[in-house]
């Protein structure tokens, strides 16, 4: 595979996850263009510094893929301005404010029935499997943006990890990057400085326990067979990336061409 272009990355104080994707190679020999297409964690914490540096990147939209739940225990992004904001829910593998709930509850009996014994990670393959085949349209809604007017773009959900590593895999998918690139990237995820802070506080003495936080492990991880469930499940309901993006996702040969206009070099 050919060699990654490093990137300078920002210290954001409040937003977790974030990067610019340029660099990543196509099997063309090309490369996602620098500065046009971002992800991160949600923006709810971003401090003014956080803030100002995010208005420097001259964006024009922001896809947040966090659902209601999210939001409310978050707290909505931070307004940048001049930026459009667009909201699009996809499926949560943590289910959103109940899961939360009994996390926070300390409800270590239902944790270990819905997550221990290799239920946790089931249930990621699940959810990528879910939000491939149950949300073309929002994917599809993504990719004609893209292709319209809407670069540069960042994506989020809560994470920055799962929802956005799905829609930012599908968006390098169809302009041409190379596999093994998509699974580096999503990858990153795992970086220490990069994961999750869970904020979410909790009265009960067994709330975020080491054995709430070894069962909850396998939510918070980018592990690759999570995505490679996601091009699994491509391949096995349209038969190729092609019939996919054309037919799952409406995206035609000339859409994708002014998407390599927009993201390559």
């Amino acid at each position: 595979m050919t060699q990654q272009i490093p990137s300078t990355e920002p210290e954001l104080t409040g937003v977790r996850n974030f990067r610019d994707v340029g660099g990543l190679p196509t099997v063309d020999g090309r490369r996602v263009r620098q500065g046009v297409l971002f992800r991160s964690g949600h923006l709810a914490h971003a401090t003014a510094e956080d803030a100002a540096f995010l208005t420097t990147l001259g964006l024009h939209t922001i896809f947040d893929f966090r659902n209601t739940a999210d939001q409310r225990l978050e707290g909505q992004d931070v307004e940048l301005p001049g930026v459009r904001n667009v909201n699009l829910p996809l499926t949560d593998p943590a289910h959103g404010a109940e899961f939360w709930t009994m996390v926070r509850d300390g409800e270590i009996e239902q944790l270990r029935g819905i997550l221990g014994d290799g239920k946790a990670a089931a249930r990621m393959v699940d959810s990528y499997r879910t939000i491939v085949t149950g949300r073309t349209a929002e994917h599809s809604r993504v990719l004609h943006a893209l292709a319209e007017d809407s670069v540069p773009a960042l994506m989020h959900c809560a994470a920055g990890k799962d929802r956005a590593g799905l829609s930012i895999a599908v968006t390098l998918l169809a302009v041409g990057v190379e596999r093994e690139a998509i699974v580096a990237d999503y990858l990153e995820s795992n970086a220490k400085h990069r994961r999750y802070k869970v904020r979410r506080s909790g009265s009960a003495a067994s709330a975020y326990t080491p054995e709430v936080m070894e069962l909850l492990a396998p939510l918070f991880d980018a592990r690759a067979e999570y995505l490679q469930a996601a091009f699994d499940t491509v391949e096995e309901t349209w038969g190729s990336v092609d019939t996919y993006l054309e037919r799952g996702l409406g995206v035609t040969p000339e859409v994708r061409e002014r998407l390599r206009e927009r993201l390559l070099d």
